[in-house]
């Protein structure tokens, strides 16, 4: 069982523990109204726009569609992926989608050949992804992620809130399954992402972005080749605070 960490405020600690005993029997989208509740006005969703992105987007824009909601373009995202973030703004009536970029002077500094992804990918999901965002999330206390347990064994553990030394960061869907949430996309009658059916469960920048198999886990396409398992986006050492049981 997991403790407060001397890392985490009592403070935040406490807001932690609570949030994580209050939604331990939560679905989805309870834990989306009352995350958009408590901290109304200093949340963000963070989306990818990815292969199951058009779930969780759903459930907030129910509840509150001008939710700030945050996505990196790289500048090697695929094209399909900017059309999908088009085509669910329209489709949800999303009104406050906050697309941010890596600086261009820094681009041209350390990575004016496009290469960088495949000599350092840390280096440049640090260049073209984390410092964006971090900058992006500067004003909110917390952050919603569409992370969930089944996408990865890097995930298996992860509560329905943490603390991340800055932020609560909050998934709702961390209990869910691939299996429900194409099931919810499909009662809602939500769009799929273009490259979906076409073996890219999960979908990030294109040099770093490849097919899976049928018996790999929805990630396994992510940077192959090297030991990489997650973008730096929720790489920060996370304090998961639970209750006993």
């Amino acid at each position: 069982m997991l403790r407060p960490s001397d890392d985490a405020s009592p403070g935040a600690a406490a807001t932690v523990r609570d949030l994580v005993a209050t939604w331990r029997h939560a679905d989805a989208p309870e834990i989306v109204v009352d995350a958009l509740r408590r901290f109304a006005g200093r949340i963000a969703l963070v989306s990818s726009f990815g292969a199951d992105a058009a779930v969780l987007l759903h459930m907030v824009a129910r509840v509150d569609p001008a939710t700030p909601v945050i996505l990196v373009d790289t500048q090697r995202l695929f094209p399909e992926t900017l059309a999908y973030r088009d085509a669910l703004v329209a489709r949800l009536g999303l009104a406050d989608v906050r697309t941010v970029r890596p600086a261009a002077a820094a681009l041209a500094r350390l990575d004016p050949h496009e290469a960088l992804a495949g000599q350092d990918p840390d280096a440049c999901c640090g260049l073209r992804k984390v410092s964006p965002f971090e900058t992006a999330i500067t004003p909110f206390a917390a952050l919603l992620t569409g992370r969930r347990r089944d996408q990865a064994v890097t995930r298996r553990d992860l509560p329905p809130a943490e603390w991340d030394g800055a932020r609560i960061r909050i998934n709702p869907l961390a209990g869910w399954t691939a299996e429900r949430a194409a099931t919810w996309r499909r009662a809602h009658g939500l769009p799929e992402h273009p490259l979906a059916p076409q073996g890219y469960p999960s979908i990030g920048c294109v040099p770093c972005t490849s097919r899976v198999a049928v018996d790999e886990d929805s990630r396994a396409g992510r940077w192959r080749g090297f030991e990489k398992t997650e973008c730096g986006l929720h790489g920060r050492r996370s304090i998961a605070v639970t209750t006993e049981s």
